[in-house]
């Protein structure tokens, strides 16, 4: 018995076939774009697809043709904004060539993104935009690499990975904005990241994100070009959801050795760094300094604005994806790739620490 919310049958090639009078071998190649096929049988063909509303099996077609219009995106944590907008470009650009994108969270996960990198190679995507959850550990990249399917890096690099990555160098511009607040007094500068890590940072230890070795390389370079010590104990990893950044947050602000400035690695960190600052009765930048990596519009709106660093998120998705449409496609890379660097934008929320203030006042 069948009622009118019964799901409909769908319609197959056969039914199409039968429906142009031609053969089911003629209406596969001509609904598929491939093999000879006359001008007579593909119009019919198409009239009697539309006419049924015939739906493409997209990987049977695959199968066929040996592509899938498909591009495989797995990023580390899509409730960031930062991935979003990167996430944005990639789609923008893909949609205009024709590729639909399937997009995997990880949770920076490296075992998760084995598993994602595994099934959209199962439904057969043409090539993969990874930002690894490792830039050191990651044989399931190199395996992909091998394999022949298209491949480029978002965000992070795999070290010694051959491959076209689309990153911003994070060293020169962590190096700036630390020498700045250095020359205004500040000596107990904090670093904020979600990295995991099996244990505190240390100075020295590898750190497994590309990006985050970066940028406290910068800090500490900063501090080495001042003869000054780094402080390693301020550089804070593992900073998962709200609950535990705002820990973090508050343990800096209020120890023994509090920090004068904090810098956060990201904007959802930056979320709850701000409000436990606010929380612990502190004001930005009178008792503390603030700077985030990433610009987003309410930076801009709260008081006082934040300083931050800001990346071409969105153009480095946008190049990610021409450069994997272009693999895939077998046309040659670009010439040169865009420019893709970071800008340190001043606003409200850096100033002197209380202590150079004091200091200064007492001398006077």
């Amino acid at each position: 018995m069948s009622t009118e919310g019964s799901r409909r049958r769908d319609v197959t090639v056969a039914d199409v076939a039968k429906a142009a009078k031609v053969s089911k071998a003629q209406a596969a190649r001509a609904l598929g774009n491939y093999g000879a096929v006359s001008d007579d049988v593909r119009e019919r063909v198409l009239a009697a697809a539309e006419e049924l509303g015939y739906r493409p099996n997209e990987l049977a077609r695959s199968m066929n043709t040996g592509r899938s219009n498909t591009l495989g995106v797995v990023v580390g944590d899509i409730e960031n904004p930062h991935f979003g907008l990167a996430t944005r470009g990639i789609t923008d650009t893909a949609k205009k060539s024709g590729y639909n994108v399937i997009l995997i969270n990880t949770d920076e996960e490296k075992q998760a993104e084995v598993d994602a990198v595994r099934v959209l190679l199962d439904k057969r995507v043409d090539g993969l935009i990874v930002a690894p959850a490792s830039s050191t550990d990651f044989p399931h990249l190199r395996e992909v690499q091998e394999s022949g399917r298209p491949l480029v890096l978002l965000d992070r690099a795999a070290e010694g990975l051959e491959v076209e990555t689309f990153a911003v160098d994070m060293g020169p511009v962590s190096y700036e904005s630390t020498k700045q607040l250095i020359g205004l007094g500040h000596l107990r500068i904090a670093f904020v990241s979600t990295l995991k890590s099996e244990q505190p940072y240390r100075e020295g230890m590898a750190l497994e994100s590309s990006q985050i070795a970066d940028r406290v390389d910068g800090m500490r370079r900063a501090f080495q070009e001042q003869a000054l010590p780094f402080p390693a104990d301020l550089v804070r990893l593992n900073a998962g959801d709200a609950g535990s950044i705002k820990a973090v947050a508050r343990d800096l602000v209020t120890g023994p050795d509090p920090a004068t400035a904090i810098i956060a690695s990201d904007g959802l960190i930056a979320l709850s760094v701000v409000e436990a600052i606010q929380e612990s009765g502190l004001r930005i930048p009178d008792d503390i300094s603030f700077i985030m990596y990433d610009d987003f519009a309410w930076t801009r709106l709260i008081s006082p604005p934040l300083t931050v660093i800001a990346q071409p998120v969105y153009e480095m998705g946008r190049a990610a994806a021409s450069a994997l449409i272009r693999r895939i496609e077998g046309r040659p890379a670009a010439a040169s790739g865009p420019e893709l660097h970071p800008r340190l934008i001043q606003r409200g929320s850096v100033g002197a620490p209380r202590t150079a203030l004091e200091g200064t006042l007492s001398l006077g």
